[in-house]
């Protein structure tokens, strides 16, 4: 005969899996939702530390033929001629013969990120200025970028690629993507640097990206518990963090790693040009009774020929045949939506009505103005 007994460690591990199981089943209950944490550094920036644009024009070569006509692109001819002039080739008294289709004037942008230094690389967007059909094959002369302030920052250079083509027949044309505009990884060189000393910098402001006073609240508290009372909040988009007793670099990449649970307004997005609608989770509305019923008026038109008998005086006439249909929506009814309905709820009810989005941004419209729906409404 066998005995058995329940070793801790068993009971141990029943229990988690008793524990996992009520967990599932949780998950699974209707309504039930965990709100999702996210990283202090997806949500927030620090004021001073951003990126800066640059731009600038210079001369893509080496097209195949699609490039700038210098009869009619005369910025074009005049930057070629001005190039060719300081490379030592006089061409000034036979410019008027200057004939060449490889040629396009472009525009040069960029993005100067923040803390890169002299000789770092960045990547650059070529768009054509002139009537050039396409990019495709070509490549930028040294052209200097230059930020707001007029000083350069950075010269670009090298091949681009456009990830495009065109193909033209004498009837039917192809065009994939757009052919006159390119981009050059690392093709930016930096020359001048923004200065951002950061690890002297005894206090600094975290701006939130969509600013509230709850979400800026849940941040202060977290940095607070974490490292002591260094964190206030200013205002809806902004933390001030007193750093003159912690190392500001270390502090700051264990800050960027807290988790917070943002707050979200009840707002509602609507695009009338796109029939766009978009509505956060906290949306409600009050009791309000919906009944969306369009009136369609159709009109055909089919006009038939008459023909006049054979040897007779008549003649060949067009009689008009019009038929009107109208329907008024006879089979659409009166629906109550109780108040305190979710999302999920209000959608299903709409949906159930048969409403598309055109007809449910009129609703929406119709139920804000009631003040039924209790959420900011915006209309771009």
């Amino acid at each position: 005969m066998r005995f058995f007994t329940q070793s801790p460690f068993s009971f141990l591990g029943l229990t988690q899996r008793l524990t996992a199981l009520v967990c599932v089943g949780l998950l699974l209950l209707p309504g039930f939702t965990l709100a999702a944490s996210v990283r202090i550094k997806d949500i927030t920036d620090m004021e001073g530390v951003r990126s800066n644009q640059l731009i600038g024009y210079g001369l893509v070569v080496g097209l195949n033929g699609t490039g700038d006509r210098l009869t009619n692109t005369i910025f074009t001819r005049e930057t070629l001629i001005s190039m060719l002039n300081r490379l030592g080739v006089n061409i000034r008294d036979q410019e008027t013969q200057l004939q060449t289709h490889d040629v396009a004037a472009v525009m040069v942008t960029a993005d100067l990120p923040a803390f890169v230094h002299g000789g770092n690389r960045i990547d650059v967007t070529v768009s054509a200025a002139g009537d050039a059909s396409s990019l495709t094959g070509g490549t930028l002369l040294v052209t200097p970028l230059m930020a707001a302030d007029g000083e350069v920052y950075a010269v670009a250079q090298g091949s681009l690629a456009t990830n495009a083509f065109s193909a033209r027949g004498a009837a039917a044309s192809i065009t994939r993507n757009v052919p006159t505009s390119g981009h050059i990884a690392n093709g930016g060189i930096v020359e001048r640097e923004v200065p951002f000393d950061l690890s002297h910098r005894s206090n600094l402001h975290l701006s939130l990206r969509n600013p509230d006073f709850t979400t800026a609240s849940r941040i202060a508290a977290i940095i607070n518990r974490t490292f002591g009372p260094i964190a206030i909040v200013q205002d809806p988009r902004t933390v001030l963090l007193d750093l003159s007793n912690h190392d500001p670099v270390p502090t700051l990449s264990r800050i960027g790693d807290l988790l917070v649970t943002p707050d979200t307004p009840a707002k509602v997005i609507v695009d009338e040009a796109s029939g766009t609608i978009i509505m956060g989770a906290d949306v409600r509305i009050s009791t309000v009774a919906v009944a969306q019923g369009n009136l369609t008026v159709q009109v055909t038109e089919t006009p038939e020929v008459s023909q006049p008998g054979p040897f007779s005086n008549g003649q060949t006439a067009v009689v008009p045949r019009t038929n009107v249909k109208v329907d008024t929506g006879k089979t659409h009814h009166l629906a109550v939506v109780p108040g305190g309905t979710t999302l999920r709820e209000l959608v299903s009810g709409l949906n159930a009505l048969g409403i598309g989005p055109r007809d449910m941004i009129s609703i929406l419209q119709a139920i804000k103005a009631d003040g039924a729906l209790q959420a900011e409404l915006e209309m771009r």
